[in-house]
């Protein structure tokens, strides 16, 4: 399978060679779904907290004597028919994380990347040396280049701090190194802009390396 490799002003100068097992699957929408809940899941928090009754202050003391005031018996003011006493079946911290195989989250990668190729979404340029210093208006104006589209991700070989900084101050923009390229965010952005040096560091993060959660 190949593709064309553009220079930063968005000419094509060769092109290059992309493995079919990683680049040209089968598209499963099943394996994508379950992906995206995979991590949505694994980043909710799930710090939401209540008191129960054992855990409102006070309530140790009976409120008054169990007869002949002609009041409703009452044994706690932490009660939760009591204003101010416990919550019943509230929220407590717990994890929201799902189980999934690690050979289903690299099979779920490979049909991003290879829906990305079907749909003429995935351009491959030489380097990001133009971006040399944050500079969010360089940024933007490369991404116009490749796509009219504004959702875009950039993926770079290693961690690229000027290409992060500048496609943080656009909210449709996002730059991830291979180590955190994900589901989620191939699909949440249109179109993936992939420097030619990440391509062999995703080939090989696919064939034998490990699968980022994020």
């Amino acid at each position: 399978m190949n593709v064309d490799v553009y220079d930063a002003q968005g000419q094509v100068v060769r092109q290059i060679d992309l493995p079919e097992s990683i680049f040209g699957v089968e598209i499963k929408e099943h394996l994508l779904h379950e992906m995206v809940r995979y991590q949505l899941a694994k980043r909710r928090q799930g710090t939401a907290h209540t008191k129960n009754r054992s855990a409102v202050r006070g309530g140790g003391r009976k409120p008054w004597r169990q007869k002949g005031t002609g009041r409703a018996r009452a044994g706690s003011r932490s009660s939760p028919v009591w204003r101010g006493g416990g919550i019943v079946f509230g929220p407590m911290p717990r994890s929201y994380a799902l189980g999934m195989p690690k050979k289903k989250r690299r099979a779920a990668l490979c049909v991003a990347l290879s829906l990305k190729v079907e749909e003429q979404a995935f351009r491959v340029i030489e380097n990001f040396d133009e971006i040399a210093q944050p500079k969010t208006r360089q940024v933007v104006s490369l991404a116009q280049r490749f796509t009219e589209q504004p959702k875009v991700l950039f993926v770079t070989g290693e961690a690229h701090g000027a290409l992060a900084l500048s496609a943080r101050n656009v909210p449709t923009m996002k730059a991830l190194p291979v180590v955190g390229l994900n589901v989620y965010d191939m699909l949440h952005h249109t179109t993936v802009i992939c420097a030619e040096e990440a391509i062999e560091r995703i080939v090989g993060r696919l064939t034998h390396g490990t699968v980022s959660d994020h």
